[in-house]
């Protein structure tokens, strides 16, 4: 090898050492590291159980962890805030849900849902329609007569605190049928559960929470869920008619769960997590949690999610005006 043959040899040498050394991290196959699924609500909740077999599955396919953080406090606020402000490198995922479509209409955050990366939508529940099993109302048909022929505030539901989701659930399906949003009172509750119990107890005529959250009523023969406002029946709740087959009113409405980022994420990240969510979405262990759980599965991938997005915080924020919940 001759002097110059070597020299280039070795300066080419010197060179690509030195630029396998300043390779930028991303370059790196994805995941490197662990990776933090933040959840915006607390331990032990169905937000926090999905986000942990979602996690759990990504490990499987992904090859890291993929820890669940819970970042709880302000209806939501806090753990969205922590999601929407992390570095977009792949290494800070979460938890998106219903709420992010609510909170900046009523001016408790700036955040909507255009601040994060959508990834994936996973679960959606729409809400039923239940009245305890001694009501008088066998059909959400005859519940609505009745609605419809009452006095403003005569009728009471709940499921949640007021300005919730299914509070807003209910306003809509209010003015779906041409009604005021205030036609049916709402009584504040913390929660599906304690609604439930007030239910059947006599203190409520209906709640508009989803039907797995009132599964276990249903199930005891204490309560019967009348309708669910989505646009088509859930398998697991076959027997439950949709709003429009029991009412001939098209509307719907959800709670619902995906897997989001912080805006500007690198796009071959973005489709590499879409596609392992997507494995995981069609996986027979996700596929057994929800069933179990009777949560709905859904799925739409990245834009759809988005998509999907913009449409539920058009709807929210009709609702939340329509209720006189709406600042700024």
């Amino acid at each position: 090898m001759s002097g110059i043959t070597r020299r280039t040899f070795a300066a080419s040498s010197v060179a690509t050492a030195a630029s396998a050394l300043l390779t930028p991290a991303r370059a790196q196959a994805y995941p490197a590291r662990p990776v933090s699924l933040i959840v915006p609500w607390g331990a032990g909740g169905g937000t926090d159980a999905t986000a942990h077999i979602v996690a759990t599955l990504l490990e499987k396919e992904l090859g890291q962890p993929f820890n669940v953080v819970n970042r709880t406090g302000g209806s939501g606020v806090v753990g969205h805030t922590e999601i929407a402000t992390a570095a977009p490198d792949g290494y800070t995922i979460g938890m998106l849900t219903v709420e992010i479509s609510m909170l900046h209409w009523q001016a408790l955050t700036h955040l909507t849902p255009r601040n994060f990366t959508a990834l994936a939508l996973m679960n959606e529940d729409p809400p039923g329609i239940q009245v305890a099993a001694s009501s008088p109302y066998k059909t959400v048909k005859e519940l609505m007569d009745a609605i419809k022929m009452a006095p403003p505030g005569k009728f009471k539901a709940s499921g949640t605190g007021q300005g919730g989701i299914w509070h807003l659930a209910l306003v809509g399906w209010m003015q779906a049928m041409g009604l005021p949003a205030n036609q049916v009172s709402w009584s504040a509750s913390n929660g599906a559960a304690p609604a439930m119990q007030d239910l059947v107890a006599g203190s409520l005529d209906l709640t508009t929470c989803s039907v797995p959250e009132a599964r276990t009523t249903i199930e005891a023969g204490q309560a019967r869920s009348l309708a669910i406002m989505a646009p088509e029946r859930n398998p697991i709740f076959a027997g439950v008619p949709t709003l429009k087959e029991a009412l001939g009113v098209d509307y719907s409405t959800s709670s619902w769960r995906g897997i989001g980022a912080p805006r500007g994420m690198a796009p071959e990240v973005a489709t590499k997590l879409t596609a392992a969510l997507k494995k995981v979405y069609d996986s027979a262990e996700f596929k057994d949690f929800m069933t179990r759980r009777g949560f709905g599965t859904v799925w739409r991938d990245a834009s759809q999610f988005a998509n999907f997005m913009d449409r539920a915080d058009a709807q929210m924020g009709q609702a939340i005006k329509a209720a006189g919940f709406a600042k700024g």
